[in-house]
């Protein structure tokens, strides 16, 4: 496209600014403006949403026809940037190490080529542009603008996520489940304390933390079925202070990942059952937080024909690469819940370069990607205005 040609290098400053400058969820502020500023300066009509993020409507020459969306997520994480680029991040501990910053600026950038189309006469279907704030933190950004109204005449959403295990110039497409269900886990234990010389007359909370730590994910591996991908992993374990002293209160913090929908149903009881009877095990008392956090990403067959589509036509047949399910989350899920619609994995790795990973401060992607992401999503936003 054109005009996204000519867009090459001022979607890179765009995203670089977006990158030196991240804020982290529901902190969105100077970025809601920044999307704003651009959006005006296309001619459009952004919307502040009441808290942070931005919707904006492109019509299409039918107004009676449903809008095609396209979603970017805005916030950043709290992981300090270990790279070294000029744009680096100007924010200690804050960084888009998750790609958001591609993510917005490639929405942006479609959303010029869709308004070169729709001032040529040839947009039949409006597009939607979906700023959402929050999708790192629990409750979500996308409840939250749901509940604004913004799938309210929108028949189809579309995504796209950094993905620098694939090369640039490529983008990963599936149909189905493409990420899993992801869900924050917090266990809380008490016990009566005492001095360690002495277990038999307190309750070994240390020991029954580490019980909890390793039988409670191998206990849930046996008692559901392997094939829905039940996955629950500790990220943080504390108890005690001092050497000789047994403490009375510990925590666990973690996820839980299901590859299915209707094990993701089911998990919560069970993981309850199952610790509680851990616990019992040891005399201690064992209180479980499991916040309901995502589904799974399902893609919609005809929503990913549509992007496979418009891949062929920005990259060639070559560019399209199956991909694989994740243990990976994404808010993104609950869109999907309500309208059809697919999120694209889109290549971040310079071709024989590192692969990074994302939530890592030195996560580097090839901005080539930049372009081709708002190539690929204006084109699928054409291609479904054909249908």
């Amino acid at each position: 496209m054109s005009v996204l040609r000519e867009k090459q290098q001022s979607l890179r400053e765009v995203r670089r600014h977006l990158h030196r400058y991240p804020e982290l969820s529901h902190e969105e502020h100077a970025t809601t403006e920044y999307v704003i500023e651009h959006l005006h300066a296309l001619g459009l009509e952004p919307v502040r949403m009441p808290r942070t993020g931005v919707i904006c409507d492109i019509p299409g020459e039918k107004s009676e026809l449903p809008l095609i969306a396209l979603r970017a997520d805005m916030d950043a994480l709290g992981i300090p940037e270990l790279s070294t680029v000029p744009f680096r991040s100007t924010v200690d501990g804050v960084s888009h190490s998750c790609g958001h910053d591609v993510h917005m600026s490639a929405v942006l950038g479609a959303a010029a080529a869709v308004v070169r189309v729709r001032e040529a006469g040839l947009l039949t279907r409006g597009v939607r542009l979906v700023f959402q704030p929050s999708e790192e933190k629990h409750p979500c950004g996308a409840l939250e603008l749901i509940g604004e109204g913004v799938l309210d005449g929108v028949d189809s959403i579309l995504a796209l996520h950094c993905d620098p295990g694939v090369d640039v110039g490529h983008v990963g497409l599936k149909s189905g489940p493409i990420t899993s269900a992801t869900d924050p886990v917090s266990i809380t234990v008490r016990g009566a304390g005492g001095h360690t010389s002495r277990p038999h007359l307190s309750q070994d909370l240390v020991y029954a933390l580490g019980s909890l730590a390793t039988q409670l994910p191998a206990a849930l591996g046996r008692r559901m079925d392997p094939r829905s991908g039940v996955n629950l992993t500790w990220g943080s374990i504390h108890a005690g202070s001092a050497f000789n002293a047994i403490p009375s209160r510990g925590h666990l913090e973690g996820s839980l990942r299901c590859l299915d929908h209707d094990a993701w149903d089911r998990a919560e009881d069970l993981l309850v059952e199952i610790a509680g009877e851990i616990g019992r095990t040891w005399g201690v008392d064992v209180q479980v937080s499991h916040d309901r956090g995502v589904p799974p990403v399902a893609n919609d067959p005809d929503s990913v024909t549509v992007l496979a589509a418009a891949v062929a036509a920005v990259l060639g047949e070559d560019g399209v690469d199956p991909t694989a399910q994740s243990l990976g989350g994404e808010d993104f899920a609950w869109y999907l819940e309500k309208v059809p619609g697919a999120l694209a994995r889109l290549g971040t790795r310079t071709p024989g370069g590192r692969t990074y990973d994302l939530h890592m401060g030195d996560l580097m992607i090839d901005e080539r990607a930049i372009g081709i992401g708002a190539a690929v999503l204006a084109s699928a936003c054409i291609q479904r205005d054909l249908v």
